[in-house]
């Protein structure tokens, strides 16, 4: 699930909101950095999703015990982008062993799955509208595209974000046997084999 804006505006200079602009500023800190989360990151994690998502849905994909369950179980299935030292936008994955999602697959891990489920791709609300989104999902999937297990992406999402996804070369497979509460969603594959977005170079 996403509540990435499906008309990214241009990147404008970010400015570092109260919360981030409070960690410690070292200058062996990368100013931006792309790299798999650990389940220290957990809490930074949840912040963000929980403000992205209660306000919208009134729900979460994730919630902290499940982000560290993911976290400790299949660290190499996340990508968080950080800003000088602090979370601002991740994607969580996990692996499937179904052909469709499932209502076990919000909680559950398969290690021997060729699928990479996407539970949730969030951006702090001091870094929306920049078009961090699209770049955090093309990283995502050439991160997947290097992992030789990894043969397909599976996510969930409102119809209105399917535009979106189908961008990035996802494919509506209809609606998804997963309900959160009254909520419903479209189910979106993506195969990595051959996949236009792995041959670039994506100069980020």
């Amino acid at each position: 699930m996403s509540t990435q804006s499906t008309h990214p505006l241009k990147p404008e200079a970010p400015r570092l909101p109260p919360a981030i602009s409070s960690c410690q500023r070292r200058h062996t800190l990368p100013a931006s950095e792309f790299r798999c989360l650990t389940p220290e990151d957990a809490v930074s994690a949840f912040e963000i999703e929980r403000e992205a998502f209660i306000s919208v849905l009134g729900v979460c994909p994730l919630y902290l015990d499940e982000i560290r369950h993911f976290l400790t179980l299949c660290p190499e299935l996340s990508l968080g982008w950080f800003e000088e030292g602090c979370l601002v936008a991740f994607i969580i994955g996990s692996l499937w062993d179904k052909d469709r999602l499932m209502q076990e697959s919000l909680t559950m891990h398969r290690p021997g799955g060729h699928i990479a489920h996407l539970h949730v791709l969030a951006v702090h609300c001091a870094f929306r509208q920049q078009g961090r989104g699209p770049i955090l999902l093309w990283r995502y999937l050439h991160h997947l595209g290097n992992q030789p297990a990894v043969h397909r992406a599976a996510l969930m999402c409102e119809d209105a974000l399917v535009p979106f996804y189908e961008r990035f070369g996802f494919h509506a497979m209809g609606p998804c046997a997963i309900t959160v509460g009254s909520l419903s969603f479209t189910e979106l594959h993506c195969s990595l084999q051959g996949h236009p977005f792995l041959r670039r170079n994506s100069g980020c």
